[in-house]
């Protein structure tokens, strides 16, 4: 069983920067792809980026391209998304999940979950 548990969330102004944390436990952290969603009030919980176990792979949302950043620190066991230029459209509860395959962007592809990370971007 892996556990996840994001950290990093908070309230920024537009334009601004954030990093999100997750922590990856319980398994070989080496052996799983990572990937970030988030969800809206009254949306559906949507891919953001994900990061292959072997870190040779990244995928970002087109909403997202050129300005979030997904990386992985194998020797922490934690995977960071570095967001830039926040928008308010970014305001979202963010996830990270993880599955031992390739990346995907579908939800339904990732078995472990985070409890979620409030980010909100308003002036």
């Amino acid at each position: 069983q892996v556990q996840l548990v994001e950290s990093g969330g908070g309230l920024v102004q537009p334009g601004d920067s954030l990093r999100l944390s997750c922590v990856v436990s319980g398994r070989t952290f080496s052996w799983y792809s990572v990937a970030w969603f988030r969800q809206a009030p009254g949306e559906e919980r949507e891919f953001v980026s994900a990061l292959s176990w072997s870190g040779s792979r990244t995928y970002h949302a087109e909403s997202v391209k050129g300005r979030f950043t997904i990386s992985r620190e194998n020797a922490k066991n934690t995977v960071n998304l570095q967001m830039s230029r926040l928008k308010p459209e970014d305001t979202a509860v963010y996830y990270c999940a993880a599955r031992n395959r390739e990346i995907t962007t579908r939800a339904a592809d990732y078995g472990a979950w985070g409890q979620g990370t409030q980010v909100t971007v308003s002036s």
